[in-house]
């Protein structure tokens, strides 16, 4: 497989980029954020449809190039030991031949997998034209009754004093209706939220808009990687307001990213090289959007037969949003937790040929079908939870979505 990149000459943004595709009738896909190494990559036209992902063979390509691949999500609802479904499918993905690539500096790449796509001065003249504007309309999300949350709370806590298990993440689904173009939503929210791991995904089933600050899973070459998120504290400015060394030094916090760090080990040395595992970065305090967050990284080098397809199974559903042991947490949510989580808490990504395989978790994610909107939220129970602290954890992680949803926009994105 050949893979090519062809710099443009544009000015343009991803996000005017996919406003302006979107508007022209085509389908992009996007990640926005720190994706394999860059600030963006964006599909231009790319068909998703539900079913399980079509995992590419690796193949030789400069370094930073991204080409193209399978982009698409994989919903928590597959995993789900009740069955489950939310509204959107448990799997949809869609092959790009050629992506736009923003380096991590703001250029603008044409890439290609086999001459796929259209050629630089046809792409350029795309980008260049006008962006109409495209906005949205949203009523403000029902929220379950702070009660049933609770009880959850209360429950979990109870299954952890008895030694069923250390941890779980419970969770609650807000919802809503929608309007518009959920890609106006998208890049209103990469502009105003900022997120690192932000991706958008849409087709006849409905949309996926994501703006999570969590990477699931990195697999470069052999190497492998998983970040997770765990333990959080309000985030009232952009400058550190104190809760930000609190978190560090609260034994709760502390203890859900430790339990989970250690699953995550546990899932990755699963199909690791023995005693390669390692967790090079533990309990780093970083902002998100309303929140401060801690979180470690664990790497490790695959074997030599370990496919993405494998990979995915040793470490799917991840492991922070699920709990420890995993199996055990798997159960007690679909006890516990009212309704299908859909999309929310699975991964969303690319695996590219070329580049290798980056995924998100679907945490601060919109799932849109049929003039419906649906937001989870949640956090890890430990036997210290609080159970109105957790209620008020949700909200303060729901609170800059609900406002971004609540905008007027568009035109005020970047453009």
């Amino acid at each position: 497989m050949r893979v090519t990149s062809r710099a443009l000459r544009t000015n343009a943004t991803p996000s005017r980029a996919l406003l302006a595709l979107s508007a022209r009738g085509f389908a992009p896909a996007m990640l926005s954020g720190d994706w394999f190494g860059s600030r963006a990559v964006l599909a231009p036209s790319l068909t998703v449809s539900p079913g399980p992902p079509a995992w590419p063979a690796p193949v030789d390509a400069p370094p930073g190039v991204v080409g193209g691949g399978a982009f698409g999500y994989l919903a928590y609802d597959s995993a789900d030991p009740s069955g489950r479904a939310g509204a959107l499918p448990p799997s949809a993905w869609g092959w790009a031949d050629h992506v736009l690539r923003w380096s991590a500096s703001g250029e603008c790449y044409l890439e290609s997998l086999d001459g796929g796509g259209p050629s630089v001065s046809t792409m350029e003249s795309l980008l260049a034209a006008p962006a109409p504007a495209l906005s949205w309309e949203a009523g403000p999300l029902r929220r379950p009754l702070p009660s049933e949350h609770r009880d959850a709370v209360k429950a979990c806590v109870h299954a952890i004093e008895a030694g069923e298990l250390f941890q779980a993440n419970i969770c609650s689904r807000f919802t809503g209706t929608f309007s518009g173009s959920p890609a106006a939503l998208f890049a209103a929210g990469v502009s105003s939220l900022a997120p690192r791991r932000a991706a958008f995904l849409a087709g006849g089933w409905g949309s996926v808009v994501s703006f999570s600050p969590e990477l699931f899973l990195a697999r470069h070459g052999r190497s492998a990687s998983s970040t997770p998120i765990k333990g959080t504290l309000p985030r009232r400015g952009p400058s550190d307001d104190g809760n930000a060394f609190l978190l560090r030094q609260s034994t709760k916090d502390v203890a859900e990213n430790v339990m989970i760090t250690d699953l995550v080990r546990n899932d990755l040395g699963r199909v690791c090289e023995v005693g390669s595992v390692t967790v090079p970065s533990l309990l780093r305090v970083r902002p998100a959007p309303g929140v401060w967050h801690l979180e470690s990284t664990v790497s490790g080098v695959l074997g030599p037969a370990v496919t993405d397809a494998s990979l995915l199974d040793a470490t799917f559903p991840p492991g922070s949003v699920t709990g420890a042991p995993k199996i055990r947490a798997l159960d007690l949510i679909a006890a516990l937790e009212p309704c299908a989580r859909g999309v929310y808490t699975g991964a969303i990504g690319l695996a590219s040929p070329a580049a290798g395989l980056e995924l998100n978790v679907a945490i601060r994610t919109f799932e849109i079908a049929a003039g419906a909107i649906a937001l989870g939220v949640g956090g890890g129970i430990t036997a210290d939870s609080d159970p109105e602290a957790e209620w008020q954890e949700c909200l303060h992680k729901a609170a800059p979505l609900e406002a971004l949803l609540a905008g007027p926009l568009l035109g005020g994105v970047e453009q």
